[in-house]
């Protein structure tokens, strides 16, 4: 099951490479990666043979996360009718070489999204648990996933006003962290090496999850192309706002 749902993804992720290249918006790729892991972890929550309670935490956590994260990119990807910034900044880069390589992109999160499902088959054939490290990762998980959603509406809101153009947004949590989002995105991720502790056999390599998720976010993906976008769009006031506020853990402003 394990290569047929790599199998599975990387379909997935065909198809969404053409809608990319019908609308010409790359964001496809994220919405795929949240549904993608989602879909694939679930499936195998579904078909293992361990404990059920860790399995129905676990099962809860994703399809509250993957239903939240992938809706919420959807509807950003198709109601601001723009391409986000770096796989615009991409595509202007590549020229006639961006389709192919777009498509090798989305091939290799297609296997990071089969990576990152990988610790749902650890809890899926998961023989015994250890009730209260699976409710702490319920817990943090709950809380995570609330936090994101909650900064993102946040910043939703504060876009959608009049006022917002050229400004940076520093209401909510926006105020403690640069990206908030991105903090309780990495938060999550320590859930389910909680629910696995050491009950479940091979369940200590699940904590390299919440750090593969800090690496990506911080180097790779998220951090550097957000922060060189806002620069390039809010210029000095993003400046102050970087030189006042936490990049990452939510912390106090500072003077």
């Amino acid at each position: 099951m394990l290569w047929f749902s790599l199998a599975v993804l990387l379909m997935l992720f065909t198809l969404a490479w053409a809608v990319q290249r019908l609308t010409a918006n790359a964001g496809y790729v994220d919405v795929a990666w949240s549904f993608g892991t989602g879909i694939v972890g679930l499936g195998y929550l579904l078909v293992g043979d361990g404990e059920a309670w860790p399995r129905w935490v676990a099962g809860g956590l994703l399809t509250l996360w993957a239903l939240r994260l992938g809706g919420h990119i959807l509807s950003r990807v198709v109601g601001e009718g723009s391409e986000d910034g770096r796989y615009a900044a991409m595509r202007e880069r590549l020229g006639a070489a961006a389709q192919p390589v777009f498509l090798l992109v989305f091939w290799v999160q297609a296997g990071l999204a089969w990576a990152f499902s990988l610790p749902f088959w650890v809890i899926g054939h998961q023989p015994d648990f250890i009730p209260l490290f699976v409710n702490l990762g319920l817990a943090v998980g709950v809380v995570a996933i609330v936090g994101e959603a909650l900064a993102d509406r946040q910043l939703a809101r504060f876009k959608a006003r009049p006022d917002s153009h050229g400004r940076t947004c520093r209401e909510g949590l926006w105020r403690y962290s640069r990206h908030p989002n991105y903090f309780f995105e990495w938060l999550h991720w320590f859930s389910y090496p909680l629910i696995a502790a050491v009950a479940a056999p091979h369940g200590a390599w699940l904590w390299l999850l919440p750090v593969a998720m800090f690496l990506f976010l911080w180097f790779v993906t998220g951090i550097p192309y957000t922060e060189k976008q806002a620069l390039k769009s809010r210029g000095d006031d993003y400046r102050e706002y970087q030189r006042t506020t936490s990049p990452f853990i939510p912390w106090r402003p500072r003077a």
